[in-house]
């Protein structure tokens, strides 16, 4: 667990690809649980810890993410999230040509919970919700495009449904794309918020793992730089 940034209100990580957010039925060591374990051992604290669980990456998808380490801080931060002043940008690599090199993509979702799958359905289906996201192409190389993503809505696996609805599955994708024997392309490159306690813009950024996925095609850094605000 790489740690961003930490003092007495909030801790920020980068989370490693393939590790759930939080427990779930596989029974795997979560990020939440890892945090947890982090501050009773750095700070000696008997019981129970307190880690506010603000948000979440899907299992497959790593990068940057914020946890409040007391109540007052989860609260706050959560109404940033209700209020859309916490920001969340991703980069993807996927297949394909997006119908335009700015756009964005709106849709209705539903999960079924027994398949761990999303489906894209009509606005009047019970239990739809609006998914909303905003996309720049920034660059092309061997058939492969990186993108990136600035999430409006943060439904379950709503990038990697969004994308493959309009023929750009994410590379690495085996439950909505070519099923690639890679990790998925995708990656929390940037997340911005307001700190809960001073109110000082907080802005952090993690890397994807080049060296073994397609990212190596990609001046990542030139690009998180240079067009990660536009």
């Amino acid at each position: 667990m790489e740690i961003l940034f930490e003092d007495n209100h909030i801790i920020v990580v980068s989370k490693p690809q393939g590790v759930p957010s939080q427990e779930d039925a596989s029974g795997d060591k979560d990020m939440l649980t890892m945090v947890k374990e982090y501050i009773k051992e750095k700070y000696n604290k008997p019981g129970n810890v307190f880690v506010g669980l603000v948000h979440r990456l899907d299992r497959p998808t790593g990068g940057v993410m914020v946890f409040a380490k007391n109540s007052k801080s989860a609260a706050r931060l959560t109404k940033q999230i209700e209020e859309g002043t916490f920001d969340k940008t991703y980069f993807a690599i996927c297949h394909g040509n997006l119908p335009s090199s700015h756009g964005m993509l709106v849709n209705y979702l539903k999960k079924d919970e027994k398949q761990n799958k999303v489906a894209i359905v009509p606005q009047t289906e019970e239990g739809a919700k609006r998914a909303e996201l905003e996309y720049h192409l920034l660059a092309k190389e061997q058939g492969l495009n990186l993108v990136k993503i600035k999430l409006m809505t943060g439904r379950s696996h709503q990038i990697r449904v969004q994308m493959a609805n309009v023929k750009c599955p994410l590379v690495g994708d085996n439950k909505y794309g070519k099923g690639e024997k890679v990790m998925l392309n995708l990656f929390a490159v940037e997340l911005s918020f307001l700190h809960p306690t001073t109110g000082q813009k907080m802005v952090f950024r993690a890397y994807p793992p080049e060296e073994t996925m397609a990212w190596k095609l990609f001046n990542l850094e030139k690009y998180l730089n240079l067009n990660i605000t536009n």
